[in-house]
């Protein structure tokens, strides 16, 4: 048994169903909401889902708000270490004290709703029903004046959904979690449409031909307004820069030229732009421009930890989240955009149930060296298994397998410096770490705990 208050609640928390397996419900969400009075009704809510960029977005569109005066929520998963990292009250995380008072107010009203859910045959809460009950009453306690709220998973059941977003947001959609989301993009389209209520307002990124059509057939039924990219607003121009890139971004309501944004890659870009986009309609209706100096100030002041990250140097270290295709092939291409990199390693670990291969193919133009490791879950893939898949697709000779995290980071490192030139002038070594959110979460506590450089 754990000692501090901190593990108890952790425990308590973990210990109901995971994440990773979703009820298809509202339900159980709903009644521990209304057991508290319905928290989540008292204050505006811009909801955000996507495939790829919805937590870059969903920090986006926060910092943005904040910056013009409002008193924000942002719940947005999973986090990198600290559970509190997933429910930010004006810009910061729940401190602990306050994550296990707001706890203990919510544990008995999650307990009764879970003895109301057993009267009905229904299962307990699970993990994410809790923790998103958890954040809509931190967010009316505190007050806020606005919610921004990161979808789980899909959209349509996702437990998050039992609030009224004014504004729905949608970052690109591709394939990820089929196995609960549907086999197309089309399918997982439909269910991530789910989150467009009647009346209100949809705001989403260039989307697939099939995802697109989902999107827009949902939004009519609903009588929604949709704003999309390429159409309705649009990156103008980026060019990179030293900690990031400036943007022109043509918004609903207004032109918006050098803005400094904080993140790497044409992706963040996009993002950048579905954000500006998503603040315009939830503060005009996208009638009104934004004021050029706040929206400067609330994207310079953004951040996206675990995208993209630099976390070393001499040999560089970057890590990103990217555990999909589509999430790797932006960051291959955002990482030979932003650094003059030689010879890259990479250190890949990958879930059981992510597509391996299509991540491998997506960066192997950019990577030499892949060091395979596992990942902190128990849903880690194999090692020697995934190194197989690697070996299928780039051939043995640029492969090692290291199953200790330790270790392959070492093994990474030192595959990176065997290629350094010591020249100011050349082109450097790197090591990127994907494949895996708890990998990247892993990796970041190793290096603040034992440092890279």
């Amino acid at each position: 048994m754990s000692d501090s208050p901190l593990d108890r609640m952790l425990d308590e928390l973990y210990g109901r169903v995971g994440e990773v397996a979703p009820q298809p419900r509202l339900s159980a969400t709903r009644t521990a909401l209304e057991m508290m009075g319905d928290p989540h009704r008292a204050y505006p809510i811009v909801h955000i889902t996507g495939t790829n960029g919805k937590t870059s977005t969903s920090r986006l569109v926060e910092s943005v708000l904040r910056a013009h005066g409002l008193r924000t929520g942002l719940f947005t998963s999973p986090d990198l270490g600290y559970l509190g990292e997933r429910i930010v009250v004006d810009g910061e995380p729940i401190a602990e004290d306050d994550l296990l008072a707001a706890w203990a107010e919510v544990k008995p009203y999650l307990e009764l709703a879970d003895a109301a859910l057993a009267k009905t045959d229904e299962p307990p809460l699970t993990f994410f029903e809790a923790l998103t009950v958890l954040a809509y009453a931190v967010f009316a306690d505190a007050p806020v004046d606005v919610g921004v709220i990161e979808v789980g998973m899909g959209g349509e059941w996702d437990s998050t959904n039992v609030a009224d977003g004014q504004v729905a947001v949608f970052t690109p959609i591709d394939l990820d979690h089929t196995d609960r989301l549907g086999r197309t993009v089309a399918e997982i389209a439909r269910t991530k449409a789910g989150i467009i209520k009647p009346g209100r307002s949809v705001v989403s990124a260039v989307q697939q031909a099939e995802g697109l059509a989902e999107l827009e057939r949902a939004a009519e039924l609903s009588e929604a307004d949709v704003s999309l990219e390429g159409r309705d607003f649009r990156v103008l121009s980026r060019t990179p820069a030293v900690g990031g890139q400036v943007v022109d971004v043509q918004g609903r309501a207004g032109r918006y030229d050098g803005l400094f944004v904080p993140l790497l890659g044409a992706h963040q870009a996009q993002n950048t732009a579905v954000a500006i986009a998503a603040v315009e309609t939830f503060l005009g209706n996208g009638e009104q421009p934004l004021t050029g100096d706040v929206l400067a100030e609330g994207l310079a002041a953004a951040t996206s930890p675990g995208r993209l990250q630099v976390v070393g140097r001499d040999p560089l270290l970057v890590v990103d989240a990217a555990h999909n295709p589509h999430g790797v092939t932006a960051m291959a291409a955002a990482l030979a955009e932003s650094f003059p990199l030689g010879h890259v390693v990479a250190v890949l670990a990958v879930l059981a149930d992510k597509d391996a291969e299509g991540m491998i193919r997506a960066a192997a133009d950019l990577v030499d060296e892949f060091v395979v490791t596992t990942a902190p879950s128990d849903r880690t893939s194999d090692p020697d298994a995934l190194a197989r898949t690697v070996v299928d697709v780039v051939g043995a000779d640029r492969v090692v397998v290291e199953p200790d995290l330790d270790r392959a980071l070492q093994a990474a490192r030192e595959l990176a410096e065997e290629h350094a030139t010591g020249s100011d002038d050349a082109e450097e070594p790197g090591v990127v770490v994907f494949g895996s959110i708890t990998l990247v979460a892993k990796v970041l506590q190793t290096v603040r705990e034992h440092g890279w450089s």
